[in-house]
Formats: C-alpha cells, structure tokens, sequence
C-alpha cells in the first residue's frame, strides 16, 4: 500500500509528491499528460522559471523528482476512488487498482470554450485569461475584455496597470446603466453584441466580428470561459464544492483536506480565487505535507 496516491501530475501534483518524497513516504503519481496551460508558450511570474515553457519546468521537475526512489509516475488515468481513511483503493484506466492510507486530488480543470469561430484556435496566444501571467508583454497594448459578468468590473479597474487602452465587448451580456457609466467615466469604450468570430492578425493581435456592427481590432484578448473539472472523481466522492463566477472548485479546509477525511485537493482543482502556477505549486505542496502530518503517529 502506497502512503499517498497523487491524481494529477501537473504543477500541484508534483509539488505535493516532492514533499512526500522527501519525507521518505511512498506516493504514486498518476497523470495523463494534458496540464491545462499547454497552450502557453511561455510561462510568466514564476520565481526562477520566468519565461519558460510550462512543458520545459514540468521536465524538469520530473527529472529531479525522479532521484527520489519513494516516488513513482505513473503514465495512467484514475477512474474510480473508493474506500475511506487509511485504506482507499483508486482503479486506473488500465483496470489495475492501486491502494494508499491517503489521496490528493490535482487533476485540475478545463476552460470550456465557447462556440465562437476563432475562440478555441487562438485560446493561449490572442486570447488569453490572466494578466499576471502575459499582461508585461503586451504591458501599454490596446487589450479588449469580453463581459463575463459583474465581476468583469474588477478586470477593467485592474488592467489599469498595464495599460490605458481598452475596449470592453458585452458579448450578448445586459450591461446596467450604471456600469455603463462607470466605463463612459473611464474612458473605456462598450461594444455591444455578440461576438461572431475570432481571427488572429500578427503574434499578438485579434480581429473581432460583432452580429451587430463593425469588426474592432485588439492587440490582445482577455476572456473568462466557464471551467468544469478535467475529472468527475469529486462527484462519486461526493466531497463539498464552492460555486465561482467561471466554475466550481473543490471545498478544502486550511490543510487542504476535503469534506472527505483522508482526501486533499490543490491547484486549479481547489482555486476558488487566482488560478496560476505560482498557486498551484504551493497548494501542492501545502497539501503533502499536511497529508503525512496527518499519517504521525
């Protein structure tokens, strides 16, 4: 029986295993490859790997994972997770079923793109989420913002740090007077309708199609798509979730457990707040090292 089961073997995942490594605890990471910011070329805001492809720092970090003999990688998908404390029992997709005193979960989540010519082609590199994560390099650009809901005003008072130019798009969405206001106040133009279409022009640069008027040209594109978890596992645990304006994210408590005695959750999968590497990684570890606290005797 393993110590610790780690679903997910991106960012968080391995941050926890490296912390169970090092405490010399048995763990096995299972993990199919698809991190969620495949589609960035770079990798921004993360201390001593700025500018990195996110592909070359998980490399990496399997590479020197891989000098502690108490880890293992497993190149597989967890189906099912049955059992409770100290003796759980999770089934891969290739019908083997592997058993742990404990389980985290940091299988992560997807963006669910809408059905937008152009959104999911683009998503990554003229269509992006997060400024902390690209904003720099189109720092002073004219970005445009597609309206998510309320809490897009927040977007348009933080992106005043990287720039002075931008042009918000409703997108289909009822904008009140008052928000209307505030943005007129600000200088920031509203485009109403929906978007139709994405096209792409130069590296960063994005042509938007409205149903009811003009094209507008961006030179980058902030968007919020709803995300859903790449996995259901949750849903048969039944662990408690917390509802966010683009998703839902797995309940922790400070520890990172579950409403699920012995399970722990990290990374995008239990963000409830800024999805980023930098979070993922300390959620991760966070979490192995309160899942072999919690194995003292």
């Amino acid at each position: 029986m393993d110590d610790v089961i780690i679903i997910g073997g991106s960012f968080a995942g391995l941050a926890g295993a490296l912390q169970l490594g090092r405490a010399r605890r048995k763990v096995t990471v299972l993990d199919t490859g698809l991190q969620r910011n495949r589609f960035a070329g770079r990798s921004h805001g993360v201390l001593g790997h700025d500018d990195k492809p996110p592909s070359a720092i998980l490399t990496e970090a399997r590479q020197q994972l891989a000098r502690y003999p108490a880890i293992k990688m497993v190149n597989a998908r967890a189906d099912n997770i049955s059992g409770t404390i100290d003796n759980f029992s999770v089934l891969t997709g290739d019908g083997e079923t592997l058993s742990a005193r404990r389980v985290i979960l940091s299988y992560g989540v997807v963006d669910q793109m809408p059905d937008v010519s152009g959104y999911a082609e683009n998503w990554g590199t003229s269509v992006i989420p997060c400024p902390y994560c690209d904003g720099f390099e189109v720092a002073g650009q004219h970005w445009g913002l597609v309206w998510s809901g309320p809490q897009s005003m927040n977007q348009v008072r933080l992106f005043h740090d990287w720039t002075d130019r931008l042009t918000v798009f409703a997108d289909g969405h009822d904008i009140t007077p008052e928000i209307r206001a505030d943005l007129a106040g600000r200088r920031v133009p509203l485009v109403d309708g929906r978007i139709t279409e994405i096209a792409r022009h130069g590296s960063h640069g994005a042509t938007i199609k409205i149903d009811t008027g003009p094209d507008v040209a961006v030179d980058i594109l902030f968007a919020h798509p709803r995300t859903k978890p790449s996995a259901s596992l949750h849903d048969t645990l039944g662990l408690a979730t917390v509802n966010t304006p683009t998703g839902i994210a797995l309940k922790t408590d400070e520890r990172r457990e579950t409403s699920v005695p012995g399970i722990y959750a990290a990374g995008d999968l239990a963000n409830p707040g800024i999805p980023s590497v930098t979070t993922a990684t300390w959620q991760g570890a966070m979490a192995g090292i309160f899942a072999q606290q919690s194995m003292l005797v």
